[in-house]
């Protein structure tokens, strides 16, 4: 029996879809729902992902429910033109599923949060892989939540690397830093699993042929989604060597912490004309005698790949 509870918060691209089945298949942790966002694609696409994915897997007993749709400074969201060249117009590498049988659920997706922070208390695990929107509104819809959620982890920032959308600025908080700022502020305790090891964590051909070589469903459908997510990096010139396993490491991370090496800070996100979305240290909470935040700096990429691939291909052999 899992002893852990876990949320993901994804704004279900190809990364997302790696980390939504790293999730499911790593014991240690219980998935119970999964909350949409925006950014790779719509919030609506990103729960139809959410829900298609599932249903391949075989775990159609994961509710999917409807997040925030844009940041909390807009009304409303286009997906950057770059997002869809590395994750395909339907977020899924062009990769065509079934329509899944069952509904997004109607409850929104802060108050499913906030049901389950209460609920399960230091028991809950969150990963947000997208914008901060979804977890800023739920704080500030019940404050007790950054004190009530036992793990955050997230994917998103950079402190020690450049950024992936400015020089200094990482995706996942550009879309909303004002939301960012606002939960790195907060309580809540958190680990920042960013750029800085993210960027180290590469999944090649060699690893989706595996899967191929299952001769099962899933395991096709992942290796075609992955591949195009390789080709993209390729030709883009993100990676020649291979794609990030961005969102997947930060699951790893939240249930196995050794896989990095993380320094103590309180962070703030600067959302200026010149830094806008940094992720960086707060001058005015530096010698504050407790921090709120453990950022990702180092980590073990053939340790956490070897895990990984135990994991996925256990799942997609199924």
């Amino acid at each position: 029996m899992a002893q852990k509870k876990m949320i993901l918060d994804l704004d279900t691209g190809i990364d997302d879809a790696l980390a939504l089945a790293y999730a499911i298949a790593d014991p240690a942790v219980d998935l119970i729902g999964i909350i949409s966002s925006y950014g790779n694609c719509l919030v609506e696409t990103s729960g139809e992902n959410s829900l298609k994915l599932l249903e391949l897997l075989g775990q159609t007993d994961v509710p999917v429910f409807l997040g925030e749709g844009h940041s909390s400074t807009t009304d409303s969201f286009e997906v950057m033109e770059i997002s869809q060249l590395i994750h395909g117009k339907n977020g899924i590498g062009e990769v065509e599923l079934p329509v899944a049988k069952r509904p997004i659920e109607s409850q929104s997706g802060v108050d499913f949060l906030i049901e389950a922070a209460h609920k399960y208390n230091d028991d809950l695990i969150l990963i947000p892989t997208g914008p901060m929107t979804n977890l800023d509104a739920a704080i500030a819809k019940d404050p007790e939540v950054a004190n009530l959620i036992g793990n955050i982890t997230f994917m998103g920032g950079a402190l020690t690397v450049p950024g992936n959308v400015t020089p200094f600025t990482e995706a996942n908080i550009h879309q909303d830093p004002e939301a960012a700022d606002r939960v790195f502020r907060s309580p809540a305790q958190m680990t920042m699993v960013g750029l800085d090891v993210t960027l180290r964590t590469l999944l090649t051909k060699k690893e989706t042929q595996q899967w191929r070589d299952l001769g099962t469903e899933a395991g096709r459908v992942f290796a075609d989604i992955v591949d195009f997510y390789i080709d993209a990096y390729y030709n883009l010139d993100i990676d020649k060597n291979g794609c990030a396993l961005h969102d997947p490491l930060a699951v790893g991370v939240s249930i196995n912490p050794s896989f990095v090496n993380t320094i103590d800070l309180n962070m703030q996100v600067t959302y200026d004309d010149v830094d806008y979305g940094r992720t960086i240290g707060d001058k005015d909470r530096l010698n504050d005698p407790t921090t709120n935040m453990k950022a990702a700096v180092g980590v073990d990429a053939d340790a956490y790949l070897v895990y990984f691939m135990e994991l996925l291909n256990g799942l997609f052999a199924k």
